[in-house]
């Protein structure tokens, strides 16, 4: 749901009940994944979507009916079909949603969690998509900067257990669902929950103030990264270079990337392609826990490189990391072509695609899509 929040937010500060359906369940080839809402208010206005087109008009008709009955919340499968005239999927996949009706006066820590996504903050939304029909659709809310969290599915327990399994989905900034109740004490009944994470921005970060730097900060920020550009040279690391840039910082590399945070899903950028400024900032970047490491350079500068960074110690499971030469064979020669080309490999890296062209890749085009299950555990409630 945190795909629309800002129309939701209105809705909610206005006071204009909705119908929610969100997508709970993906299996095969579908276009959108887990958590993605498609929303209509009482005048029949829609924001968002849950299929890319196949089967919006059911799903709209499914929150009409569930907006103006009040009835509790339904789920609903939608399949393949290759009947122009049918309701399905056309990919070959199925989804399942859940359609609801949200009154924004009985929830108003819905409000404050939409508002906290589009202040920025870190904030994640716990929807009951499994359990008894009187309990589904409950939302509790938990805000990232410490143990406060909003709503509740009935049982203090219950709040507390999912609170917990929440935020360490929160930090890593994953979409998943949370189990709690039956047989582990939180409650006497069994819960699935799906939780839409809004997590803080990945961090890109930029070494070397380049030319090819200015336009891969563009095509960063355009992906949703926090972009920092580093170089130690004052002359060319300056603000009116990178306007895309979140911030520039006139620093050496290594020293840097020791003090400031990164974390799983960072990608760094090595541009420079200067040994001075290489070696150290890798042989420091390949032992941290990151997402994506890749250089600039030709081949040869390349084996160069890995020479010196045997010589410091680096260990080659850590060398391994490396993606040098950076970037996906595109045929790229400009600045913004390699841009293309270094994002695309980010892209590919990050969800385990090939890089290959989609026609030579043969299965479902978009891939099944699992929702990852956390496990309820009581031991959780001591942490």
């Amino acid at each position: 749901m945190l795909n629309i929040a800002d129309m939701l937010y209105r809705w909610c500060r206005e006071a204009r009940p909705f119908a929610l359906a969100t997508v709970v369940q993906v299996s095969g080839s579908a276009p959108l994944p887990p958590g993605t809402a498609l929303a209509v208010s009482t005048d029949g206005e829609a924001v968002g979507s849950i299929s890319g087109g196949c089967v919006e008009g059911a799903v709209y008709d499914l929150c009409r009916q569930v907006l103006e009955s009040g009835e509790p919340p339904v789920r609903a499968r939608f399949g393949y079909s290759d009947d122009a005239f049918a309701v399905g999927l056309t990919c070959g996949g199925e989804l399942e949603v859940l359609a609801q009706r949200i009154d924004p006066a009985d929830r108003p820590h819905l409000t404050t969690a939409l508002e906290d996504v589009l202040a920025g903050l870190p904030v994640a939304v716990a929807q009951v998509v499994d359990g008894p029909r009187h309990l589904l659709g409950r939302i509790l809310s938990v805000l990232g900067g410490g143990n406060a969290y909003d709503g509740t599915l009935g049982s203090q327990r219950a709040d507390r257990a999912v609170a917990t399994q929440v935020r360490g989905l929160l930090r890593a900034g994953r979409t998943a669902c949370v189990e709690v109740g039956g047989d582990d004490g939180t409650c006497p009944d069994r819960l699935t929950l799906l939780v839409h994470t809004h997590a803080a921005p990945p961090r890109m970060l930029i070494f070397g103030a380049v030319d090819f730097a200015a336009a891969l900060s563009q095509a960063g920020r355009f992906l949703g990264y926090r972009v920092t550009v580093c170089d130690a040279r004052p002359v060319f690391a300056t603000p009116a270079r990178f306007p895309y840039a979140d911030e520039v910082v006139v620093d050496w590399p290594h020293r840097y990337l020791e003090a400031t945070e990164v974390d799983a899903r960072t990608a760094l950028c090595v541009l420079t392609h200067d040994a001075k400024f290489d070696i150290p900032l890798l042989r420091l970047a390949l032992g941290l826990p990151v997402g994506y490491v890749g250089a600039m350079g030709s081949r040869r500068t390349h084996e160069h490189r890995l020479e010196r960074l045997r010589e410091t110690g680096v260990p080659d499971e850590h060398l391994a990391r490396l993606r040098s030469p950076i970037g996906l064979d595109l045929g790229a020669h400009t600045p913004e072509e390699t841009a293309i080309s270094i994002t695309a490999e980010i892209i590919a890296h990050t969800n385990n695609g090939t890089g290959l062209p989609l026609s030579r890749v043969p299965g479902p085009l978009h891939g099944s899509v699992p929702v990852p299950r956390i496990p309820s555990s009581a031991a959780l409630l001591s942490t």
